[in-house]
């Protein structure tokens, strides 16, 4: 789950409610067994991009965000649901901002296990 928030919205009075909505869904999640993972992410500032370069070029680094966008990913839950269904009602219940977005994307687990050494992945 990655959370998004809008940081040109301005000042946001409900911030410190928001925060311990977070609190309290991350431990209500957490004595579930169903959360992995959580964080929150800086604000944007002091963000590099590192983009890959021409085969065999160098990457190149450049500061700020990958995309123009308004929205800038902000945390992120990793979470482990048996359904879609299941994950889409635990993102409801995650407190964002005015214009706030909660994507889901599950984790594609065959590659990550081959990285990890602990199964085969074939293209």
């Amino acid at each position: 789950m990655l959370i998004y928030n809008n940081p040109g919205a301005g000042p946001d009075p409900e911030a410190e409610a928001r925060l311990q909505g977070h609190v309290t869904l991350f431990k209500e999640l957490n004595e579930a067994g169903t959360v992995l993972s959580s964080a929150a992410l800086g604000d944007g500032s002091g963000v590099l991009t590192v983009r890959a370069g021409a085969r065999g070029g160098a990457p190149a680094v450049t500061d700020g965000p990958f995309l123009e966008a308004k929205e800038l990913l902000a945390g992120y839950y990793l979470v482990d649901c048996e359904t879609p269904e299941e994950a889409a009602a635990i993102a409801a219940r995650i407190p964002c901002g005015v214009g706030g977005v909660v994507e889901l994307r599950p984790v594609n687990e065959e590659i990550t296990d081959a990285v990890r050494g602990d199964a085969p992945y074939r293209i």
